[in-house]
């Protein structure tokens, strides 16, 4: 009995178990450093395979120009100057144009998600201009405001308007009813209840339609410069294809896909800045 016992327990005692943190401890983890490497080897690996190609003589110059080729029209560019007078004007048109339509959105937004009285009210006619294309809004806007700095800050407003609004709504309906009623019983005033409960809680579906918004102003953007301009990446575009330029034109995509990164990468690290208390957010994360 003794020695059965004794059996049993140098069995137990000589292969303790091991933790699922020790079995795991063998296996590498990826860092945020290596994520972020690995988010950008595949827009490098296009790149050169597109050079490849290009100097290989499968792509034809006149229908996409090499990376190469675009670069050194870049730096011709950049070396006498238009490429910064081009990009800084498509820049404050969508700058000012995001701060109003923003603004905009987000008190329409604001009053919309805490009166139904408000959303019978506006909220069917915002979506009824919600639904009309910005290439149908292009005579009216014309007839408007001519072909001043005016008419294209309205259309990008307008596009930035919406997705704010829609997820500021959204992200205050969805607020826990219980955290309002654990605001009242402390004894929060109304308007502490909706700086320190309903504002956080609306926070990340409002940063959505932040970086939604984002995107689509410069999709307004190329399309308001469309109207009369002689300054704009849109209009570098538009009066390169005139001329063939297929080289500028490639390098206006480029552009606005260098923005749109840089724009997103901005709208995350607010994000970080302003979810960090969220259980349910990766504030370290590379997202």
């Amino acid at each position: 009995m003794t020695s059965s016992a004794s059996k049993s327990f140098n069995v137990q005692t000589a292969a303790p178990p091991v933790s699922n943190e020790s079995a795991r401890g063998h296996k590498r983890r990826l860092g945020n450093a290596e994520f972020l490497a690995i988010s950008w080897a595949t827009p490098a690996l296009v790149l050169v395979v597109w050079e490849l190609l290009s100097r290989a003589g499968y792509i034809e110059p006149q229908v996409l120009p090499a990376p190469s080729s675009v670069a050194q029209t870049a730096w011709e560019m950049i070396r006498d100057g238009s490429l910064f007078v081009h990009l800084a004007y498509s820049l404050a048109r969508a700058a000012t144009g995001f701060a109003i339509g923003g603004a905009i959105g987000f008190g329409l937004g604001i009053l919309v998600g805490f009166s139904r009285l408000a959303e019978a009210v506006l909220d069917r006619s915002v979506q009824m201009v919600r639904a009309i294309p910005f290439l149908a809004l292009l005579p009216l806007v014309i007839v408007w405001f001519g072909v001043e700095e005016s008419g294209k800050i309205f259309l990008v407003s307008l596009a930035v308007l919406f997705p704010i609004y829609i997820n500021t709504v959204l992200g205050i309906r969805q607020v826990d009813p219980k955290l309002l009623e654990v605001g009242k019983v402390t004894g929060l005033s109304l308007g502490e209840q909706i700086s320190k409960i309903v504002l956080p809680g609306a926070m990340p579906s409002i940063l959505t339609g932040v970086r939604y918004a984002l995107a689509v102003s410069w999709l307004a953007l190329v399309i308001a410069e469309t109207i009369a301009t002689t300054k704009g990446i849109g209009f570098l575009a538009m009066d390169a294809r005139e001329f063939l330029q297929t080289n500028v034109i490639v390098l206006t995509l480029l552009i606005y896909a260098a923005i749109g990164v840089l724009a997103d990468c901005l709208a995350r690290l607010l994000e970080r800045r302003l979810l960090s208390w969220h259980p349910n957010y990766d504030a370290k994360g590379s997202r």
